[in-house]
């Protein structure tokens, strides 16, 4: 934290970001980077769908012949379901769309989720974790203290996606990632660690960890980012950012078209996630994530600065719902609420207390960003 607050004249990230920059009229370094490296190129995903086509009859074009010619793991969430929508209904491909239960799925998050798969005529294999492991790691890295309690749905959920297209001989990974809600990237210090860390993730486990992690699948990044990409031929390609895509808009089409019902927030499809980021993240760290998710929207004009401001002043989720959150997660990691408000009470940690490969991690993101293959700010 700086030594004096201050706040985005123009969006709502501010001093809880250590690193955070303003320029003379006191804008960001995440709306500077937004308006000279993203929407040049990006053109806020208007007059795209010429370069969309031509990906698309490339993906058609080398899957001919197979059951599948992409994949797309599916949350149930916004951005995963509309992806699904465009790449079926205007790229016109046969994608196999995956789920990965990791055992915090939302009854509304299933619900959405089989709604598109009858609604788009589409198949869905569901990859589920091991509850037992997953419970352990989940354990573990509460116990580990650092801020980024996600890590291991992500790890689970990418690792898993990118393990099932390999081994079914699946080339193209279409996400839902992009530049319209996700413009401002949260920093490491609010849980943004940038990527699979097996190094972090193996430490954290081997000192707080109880189980074998058996079957828990974890593809490294630079397994994927390197091996998958290059010697396998692996490409991960956003729709997203080739279409017009307004949230709010996003949200109605899918309920006109399938009955799909919009989540309260981001992430609000997991159960965790939910929680973490609405309960653990900002009473424990001080951190909100809802500052980078509300900002992204500012910049896009999505959202009014006032808008966010006022939405950001009161929690997303009312105390007593919250604190039955606190009580559920407990009875799903098979501790008390004791235990686990004891965990909460202690002393917060970042991933530098363990070992991890982030110096090599962050050097790969900025070769990324200078060769422009990266758009967002990463730090």
């Amino acid at each position: 934290m700086k030594n004096s607050y201050e706040i985005c004249t123009n969006c709502i990230m501010d001093t809880t970001d250590p690193h955070i920059t303003f320029d003379e009229k006191g804008e960001c370094d995440y709306c500077q980077n937004f308006k000279n490296i993203i929407v040049p190129e990006w053109k806020y995903g208007e007059n795209r769908l010429d370069e969309l086509m031509t990906v698309a009859e490339k993906i058609k074009k080398e899957g001919v012949g197979k059951d599948f010619d992409c994949i797309i793991g599916l949350s149930g969430g916004l951005d995963s379901s509309y992806v699904a929508h465009v790449v079926k209904n205007i790229m016109g491909l046969r994608p196999l769309l995956l789920h990965v239960d990791a055992g915090w799925n939302t009854d509304q998050a299933v619900a959405n989720i089989e709604k598109l798969v009858d609604g788009l005529g589409l198949d869905l294999y569901t990859e589920v974790i091991n509850w037992e492991e997953m419970k352990d790691l989940q354990l573990a890295f509460l116990k580990s203290q650092i801020s980024d309690q996600d890590l291991p749905q992500d790890v689970a959920f990418f690792s898993a996606l990118y393990k099932f297209a390999r081994k079914h001989n699946i080339k193209y990974v279409l996400t839902g990632g992009n530049h319209s809600t996700e413009c401002c990237r949260e920093p490491e210090e609010w849980g943004g660690f940038p990527g699979i860390d097996k190094i972090l993730i193996k430490d954290i486990h081997s000192k707080f960890g109880t189980k074998p992690l058996k079957t828990f699948p974890i593809v490294d990044i630079l397994k994927y980012k390197i091996l998958y990409k290059y010697l396998y031929g692996m490409e991960v390609f956003r729709p997203l950012n080739y279409v017009k895509y307004v949230k709010v808009e996003a949200e109605k089409t899918l309920n006109e078209l399938y009955g799909w019902e919009k989540f309260q927030h981001k992430h609000h499809e997991s159960r965790f996630t939910r929680f973490y980021e609405d309960y653990w993240m900002p009473k424990k760290f001080g951190y909100e994530k809802r500052r980078a998710h509300f900002s992204s929207l500012i910049m896009t004009g999505q959202m009014t600065r006032e808008e966010a401001l006022e939405r950001i002043s009161s929690p997303e989720m009312s105390e007593d719902f919250l604190d039955k959150e606190f009580q559920y997660v407990a009875n799903k990691l098979d501790i008390s609420k004791a235990e686990l408000n004891e965990i909460f009470k202690g002393k917060n940690k970042t991933f530098n207390d363990y070992k991890n490969k982030r110096f090599l991690i962050g050097l790969g993101s900025n070769i990324m960003r200078k060769l422009g293959l990266e758009k967002r700010l990463f730090r």
